[in-house]
């Protein structure tokens, strides 16, 4: 990864058209939004690019006329990363590695996780959307640019919801 100004990137999936008041504030600051799909609506959309830039895919609920114009993938340099943005993680078509990703960001499982292969960072910023089981209810905040990129997740549940 080319050292780059840092940025902050929030990360948001699997909102299912539910757009928490404590999701707004964990994200407000941030450079940038990646949403990873299930979003629910423009509504969500529109809350979030009111905050910053977005870049969004298409969940596999993601089925009225607004949704399906959303594309499966999304590509995007923050903070001199390369980022790719999918749905669901057994979709991905590509190889991170040999395609020089730096980051694959995806949702669908609603499990916080992270983990790296080799120098990829595979995240999942688990849902902020109606809860699941007992999963729980959060966002990430990825910090990219000098060094290796690093993930805080913030649970919503303990921040009001």
């Amino acid at each position: 990864m080319a050292p780059s100004k840092p940025v902050v990137v929030g990360v948001i999936s699997d909102t299912h058209g539910l757009v928490r008041p404590e999701a707004l504030a964990a994200l407000a600051g941030v450079d940038h939004i990646v949403h990873a799909g299930d979003v629910g609506g423009r509504p969500v959309f529109d809350a979030l690019a009111a905050i910053a830039p977005i870049t969004l895919v298409r969940g596999n609920n993601d089925r009225d006329l607004w949704g399906r114009s959303l594309p499966a993938t999304a590509e995007v340099r923050l903070g001199g990363a390369r980022v790719h943005v999918l749905h669901d993680l057994a979709d991905l078509a590509v190889d991170p590695r040999e395609a020089g990703i730096d980051v694959v960001i995806t949702g669908h499982s609603h499990k916080p996780a992270q983990s790296y292969d080799h120098d990829v960072l595979y995240l999942n910023p688990g849902s902020a959307g109606p809860r699941r089981f007992k999963l729980p209810i959060c966002l990430a905040r990825l910090h990219l640019g000098a060094g290796a990129p690093t993930v805080e997740f913030v649970d919503l549940a303990r921040t009001g919801s």
